[in-house]
């Protein structure tokens, strides 16, 4: 498991596969005697970089008395289309001959490379001591050493959603008053639709309950009209009271609603709403009709891609 030091965006490990970008070996590191040495422009991405190594260091970077490593951007690859920065997560690797693993060092943080800013990398790679010593196996066959970079392009997002919950409706009450409640005989009656949250609704009133209330309870649901096509994972969240009114004025009936709309299930309520018994006794007006209301809290709106 890899290590990550406190206050660092740097994480060390080991790793047996070799540097899926770019590897760059060199025998007799001695004898290159510039202070860095640059790859030849290699392609990771769509993209053309180049690793850049310090052998004994870049002291401009406080990195004396370490490998120094960077990567370079080749920013002309910005003219030719229509990006003016490119994001990347970089990973450096230096063999080790003893390990047979290379000792890894990850920056978790994305880079930014733009034509201001071409190059990012690690000062402090590994420290020369260990390094130029062949008992640590950096070093091996003569000299021989050997590092390598993944760079691995954090492409810009292009499938996107946002959703948003409107609980400031300009409307948010939506009565229906049905008449002749006690001589209904359909099993169940949907209201007129309308509009809420930007989206048509209507609402289904079972007088004597669906099959599930056994004739015994009132069933009501809110229901998310015919004409309203939810996208495949598209959903409608609705926070809602679901209210039957006392036409004394003296006792509102409520059960909240709480739920999300989707293609597959476009309607949802309370079976067991209010017991036909207790309707009677107290809900219906001198001209036998019950009110009906739903008072909604929230609306959810949800954009996304295409």
């Amino acid at each position: 498991m890899g290590s990550l030091a406190p206050d660092s965006t740097i994480m060390k490990n080991w790793r047996q596969h070799p540097p899926s970008s770019y590897s760059l070996k060199i025998s007799k590191l001695s004898q290159l005697t510039l202070y860095k040495y640059e790859s030849r422009w290699f392609l990771s991405g769509g993209y053309n970089w180049r690793l850049v190594i310090y052998p004994k260091g870049n002291e401009q970077d406080d990195g004396s008395g370490f490998i120094s490593m960077y990567v370079e951007f080749d920013n002309t690859c910005l003219s030719s289309t229509s990006l003016m920065e490119v994001f990347a997560y970089l990973t450096f690797f230096v063999y080790n001959k003893k390990e047979n693993k290379y000792f890894s060092l990850q920056d978790v943080e994305v880079k930014r490379f733009n034509a201001l800013r071409t190059v990012w990398g690690l000062s402090q790679v590994l420290s020369l001591e260990t390094f130029n010593d062949p008992k640590d196996g950096y070093m091996f066959e003569g000299e021989q050493c050997e590092f390598g970079v993944d760079v691995m392009i954090a492409s810009p997002f292009t499938k996107w959603e946002v959703v948003s919950f409107d609980d400031k409706l300009s409307y948010p009450k939506f009565s229906w008053r049905v008449k002749d409640f006690s001589v209904l005989k359909e099993n169940f009656y949907r209201s007129n639709n309308f509009s809420m949250g930007g989206r048509n609704w209507n609402q289904l009133l079972y007088p004597k309950g669906d099959s599930r209330a056994d004739g015994k309870c009132l069933s009501i649901f809110l229901n998310l009209d015919g004409s309203e096509t939810l996208k495949g994972d598209e959903k409608i969240y609705v926070r809602a009271r679901l209210q039957v009114i006392d036409p004394r004025g003296s006792n509102l009936f409520t059960k909240s609603l709480n739920n999300w709309f989707t293609e597959e299930n476009k309607c949802w309520g309370i079976v067991e709403f209010l017991s036909l018994a207790k309707l009677r006794e107290a809900y219906l007006d001198l001209e036998d009709t019950l009110t009906l209301e739903t008072e909604f809290e929230v609306v959810s709106v949800t954009k996304y891609s295409a």
